[in-house]
C-alpha cells in the first residue's frame, strides 16, 4: 500500500511549496485532497478487502452488504474532478527533450537515449527530500517542519517545480503501482498547467483502482491505487451514512450519523463473522467518525460546483 506511506510526504511537501505554487496545484483540482489532515489508515482492513472483490460485478462482496465505489463518492470524498477530458498519455519513442523542457536537464543527465521513464525517487531527490519517510516517533508537525527545512526550490521555474510535485503525487499517491519508474508519457499532460485543470483526475483515480483490484485479489494482499479512498468511502457499512441522492431538489447530500452525547468515536456493532472474513473485522468495531483516528474526518467532505 504505497499510497499509505507516501501521503505524509505529499502532504508536507505541498505545504512547503511557495504560496503561488500551492495555488497552481489547487487550481488543477488537488487542493482539497491535499488540505485533508492525515488520519489513521486501517491496514488489516485494507489488506483483507481485495479478497472480497468481484471483478465481474465490480463490487466488494462482504457479509454485511455490497460495497461499490462510484464517481459520486470520489467527488464528495476527495474533491478530485470526475468530469472533464480523459487522462490519456501520449506515447513516443523518446521523451528526452520533453523531460528536459518540462522537468529539467538533471533528470536525464548521464542517461542514454531513448528516455522513456525516470526513477520516482529522483523527483523527491531533485528538491532535497531524499527518502522522505516520517519516523515512527515523529509527529506530523515535526515531519512537516523537517520537510520545510530540507526542500530546495533551486533555480528551476515555478512551472517546473509544480510539475515535479504533481508527477510525484500521481505516481506515489493517486496512481501508484509496484514499479519504481514513472512513464514519461504522463509528464506531457502537465505541459500546460492551465489545461491540466480540465482533466478528470478523480475518474482516472477510480479507474486505476479498479484495474488493480483483480490482480491484487488473485496474487497478493497488497492493494494498489489510492487505498485510503476505500477506507473513507465505507462509513455506511459500519452504521453511518454516506452520500445520498435524496437531498433537497434531487441533489446529493451527505448525512452524517447523529452526534453522540459524549464526544468521541461513533461506533456500530459488527455482524458475526468467521474464517477469512474475520480479518475484515479485526480492528472492529471500526470508527465511522473519530476525532483522533477516524475513518472519515468531516473535513474530508467536498462540496464542489453542483454538489451543494
Amino acid at each position: 500500500m504505497r499510497s499509505r506511506g507516501m501521503w505524509d510526504l505529499c502532504w508536507a511537501w505541498y505545504r512547503a511549496l511557495p504560496e503561488v505554487q500551492q495555488m497552481w496545484v489547487a487550481r488543477m483540482g488537488f487542493g482539497h485532497l491535499l488540505a485533508v489532515r492525515l488520519f489513521h489508515v486501517d491496514v488489516p482492513y485494507l489488506e483483507a478487502l481485495p479478497e472480497r472483490w468481484d471483478k465481474d460485478c465490480k463490487a466488494f462482496i462482504i457479509p454485511w452488504g455490497h460495497m461499490i465505489p462510484t464517481l459520486e463518492d470520489v467527488a464528495y470524498l476527495t474533491g478530485l474532478p470526475v468530469q472533464g477530458e480523459p487522462v490519456v498519455g501520449q506515447e513516443r519513442r523518446d521523451y528526452y527533450d520533453d523531460v528536459v523542457e518540462l522537468l529539467g536537464a538533471e533528470f536525464v543527465a548521464g542517461r542514454r537515449w531513448p528516455i522513456r521513464s525516470i526513477l520516482l525517487r529522483s523527483l523527491s531527490e531533485a528538491v532535497g527530500l531524499g527518502g522522505g519517510r516520517r519516523g515512527a516517533l515523529e509527529t506530523l508537525e515535526e515531519f512537516s517542519a523537517s520537510v520545510r527545512r530540507s526542500i530546495r526550490i533551486g533555480e528551476r521555474s515555478e512551472e517546473q517545480s509544480v510539475r515535479i510535485f504533481v508527477a510525484y503525487l500521481f505516481e506515489r499517491l493517486l496512481f501508484p503501482t509496484q514499479s519504481s519508474q514513472m512513464n514519461c508519457k504522463f509528464v506531457l499532460l502537465l505541459r500546460d498547467l492551465e489545461q491540466a485543470r480540465s482533466y478528470a483526475w478523480g475518474a482516472t483515480m477510480l479507474g486505476h483502482l479498479f484495474s488493480l483490484l483483480p490482480s491484487s485479489s488473485q496474487r497478493s494482499q497488497s492493494t494498489g491505487g489510492f487505498t485510503p479512498f476505500l477506507q473513507v468511502f465505507d462509513p455506511v457499512l459500519r452504521g453511518g451514512s454516506r452520500v445520498s441522492l435524496s437531498g433537497g431538489g434531487g441533489s446529493p447530500a451527505f448525512r452524517p450519523p447523529p452526534t453522540p452525547a459524549v464526544p468521541g468515536d461513533v461506533r456500530a456493532p459488527l455482524p458475526r463473522v468467521s474464517g477469512a472474513d474475520s480479518r475484515l473485522a479485526s480492528a472492529g468495531p471500526r470508527d465511522t467518525f473519530s476525532r483522533e483516528r477516524g475513518t472519515l474526518p468531516t473535513s474530508f467532505l467536498h462540496r464542489g460546483p453542483g454538489l451543494e
